[in-house]
């Protein structure tokens, strides 16, 4: 592929350790930790940390996780699965009137901090308390708002109004750059899971405030049945390279479904419009299986092998037709029977002992539920929105239950098991769309991950919110630097085509490459405020 008008950054090079973000003071911390002699894991949990404080619309101590870790000692990769589930209350009769977007009501059992105590446990190198330092010096003194967290809150309209509770952010459409925002109330959560660790949010005093304040929707017994599942990852093969993601409920599979689906062709043989059409309608064909069986495991049987099989993407591939876009394509069937029972931020870390982690974590919408437990700082997800109330659907509400997620990140080793690439962005169902690209334009375009970044992108917008939804004709939105051939062209082929702003695409991505002498190279999404760093 041409690079022209592209790298507005430069990409990153280092050897003794990297962390790329969405938010530089998460770098910062991130890079701090590997400077004072801490690992990958170490770096990982103080940006987790750190991006709760600072960029509260995109994840918070009440949202989940999904992670995917490479130990380089045993070249093997372990998936994190930190997904929380409906409370005993979330039944379908109590929601009757529909799950509503927004108050306690919207939200499922938070995950991400029991995931840093698993991380930690695991892996980590420094104590608890020093990798949660720097987000309890930001919330207890106070960080300064950076350019996307002022545009969030002075776009958020009447939602500050409306939920009182988001006061305790510190932020309103007033918001300007540079304020100094302080949250007291976060500091005091913060300080007693550094000094007491993640039990206490589980089966403590903070979980006991999280009950009081949640109005019945929680129970102490909700909280402390809470587990991270630690998992073997979803892999596929991608030309000579082997893909690691999510398995369910993460919709990880779709990244895999469709780069084996794209497999079959030599993509660089292609002009930019066939190229385009076809990445495209691999998207639409790995959806309508997302909307068919994409469920949490533990209640329904997930055909993801089957899904992920070389036969079935060979029958998948097969309806494509290059010449015209298809309004829709309906679910495959499997070989395996299945019984019936957007707002994210993704960072990556890497360190100087080669070991990597890919790691997204969300409240789902914006701000969330827009619901603060008083007394906590403590933002909760509404990802219980993401289940449907149709029995039939695989995916229905129900107690104890984990909701299908949008939320995936993935990573990409060599034959020998050597890590090659680590990547994700955020955006809803555009994650794996982006990804797709991604991925494309590394392994089949050659580029390096900036230039990967940068490169003009797509994503087709349809009403896929809910799984028992048909996916529909949906429109492909384009950046507008593809030129006007391009878009002319898929206009011929079928598709309804919006042009939008040059960087106006709905992710902001980082990825690193790691190359054959261990040297990483790694870039940042200009889309946002992110940044790439190394030591």
């Amino acid at each position: 592929m041409a690079s022209t008008s592209l790298a507005h950054r430069g990409v990153v090079v280092a050897k003794g350790g990297a962390v790329a973000s969405s938010q530089p003071l998460a770098v910062s911390a991130g890079i701090a930790a590997l400077a004072n002699g801490g690992n990958c894991i170490d770096a990982a949990i103080a940006a987790s940390a750190v991006l709760c404080v600072v960029e509260p619309h995109n994840s918070h101590l009440g949202g989940d996780a999904f992670i995917v870790y490479y130990s380089a000692k045993d070249r093997e990769t372990i998936a994190f699965n930190a997904s929380g589930a409906a409370p005993k209350s979330a039944t379908r009769d109590s929601y009757r009137e529909g799950i509503p977007l927004h108050g306690v009501r919207a939200a499922t059992v938070p995950g991400l901090v029991h995931c840093w105590g698993e991380l930690h446990q695991r892996y980590a190198s420094r104590s608890f308390t020093e990798a949660l330092r720097p987000a309890i010096g930001y919330a207890r003194d106070g960080y300064p708002v950076g350019p996307r967290v002022a545009r969030v809150a002075s776009a958020a309209g009447d939602l500050f109004s409306r939920n009182p509770f988001l006061q305790t952010l510190g932020l309103s459409t007033n918001t300007q750059i540079g304020d100094l925002v302080r949250q007291p109330e976060l500091a005091w959560t913060l300080e007693n899971i550094a000094r007491d660790g993640v039990g206490t949010f589980y089966n403590g005093p903070v979980a006991e405030r999280i009950v009081a304040g949640s109005q019945g929707h929680f129970t102490l017994d909700d909280l402390a049945a809470h587990r991270t599942r630690v998992l073997t990852p979803l892999r596929a093969r991608y030309r000579d390279l082997i893909f690691h993601g999510q398995p369910p409920p993460s919709q990880g599979h779709i990244l895999l479904q469709e780069l084996q689906i794209v497999n079959g062709f030599d993509l660089m043989t292609l002009d930019e419009i066939t190229r385009t059409h076809l990445l495209i309608e691999a998207k639409k064909l790995a959806f309508a299986d997302r909307n068919a069986y994409l469920a949490d495991p533990e209640w329904i049987n997930v055909p993801v092998n089957a899904l992920l099989s070389g036969e079935y993407a060979s029958k998948r591939r097969a309806m494509i037709d290059l010449q015209q876009a298809m309004p829709e394509y309906p679910a495959g069937v499997p070989l395996t029977p299945v019984e019936q029972g957007s707002e994210t931020t993704y960072f990556l870390t890497a360190d100087r002992e080669g070991n990597a982690i890919s790691f997204i974590q969300s409240v789902y919408h914006g701000y969330g539920s827009a619901y603060v437990i008083p007394e906590t700082g403590i933002l909760l997800n509404n990802r219980l929105t993401g289940f449907v109330l149709d029995p039939h659907s695989p995916n229905v509400v129900a107690p104890g239950k984990r909701p299908a997620h949008t939320l995936n990140a993935w990573l990409a080793t060599r034959p020998d098991g050597s890590l090659a690439y680590v990547g994700g962005t955020p955006g809803g169902h555009i994650q794996v769309q982006t990804n797709l690209q991604l991925a494309v334009n590394l392994v089949d375009g050659g580029d390096n991950p900036q230039i990967a970044i940068e490169r003009p992108r797509w994503q087709h917008m349809t009403n896929e919110g809910a799984v028992s939804e048909p996916v529909g004709a949906g429109v492909v939105e384009i950046e507008e630097r593809v030129g006007e051939s391009v878009v002319s062209g898929l206009r011929s082929l079928g598709h309804e085509v919006l042009p939008i702003g040059e960087w106006a695409h709905g992710s902001s991505a980082q990825l690193l490459a790691q190359l054959p002498n261990g040297t990483y190279a790694l870039g940042s999404d200009p889309r946002c405020d992110g940044l790439a760093a190394g030591i």
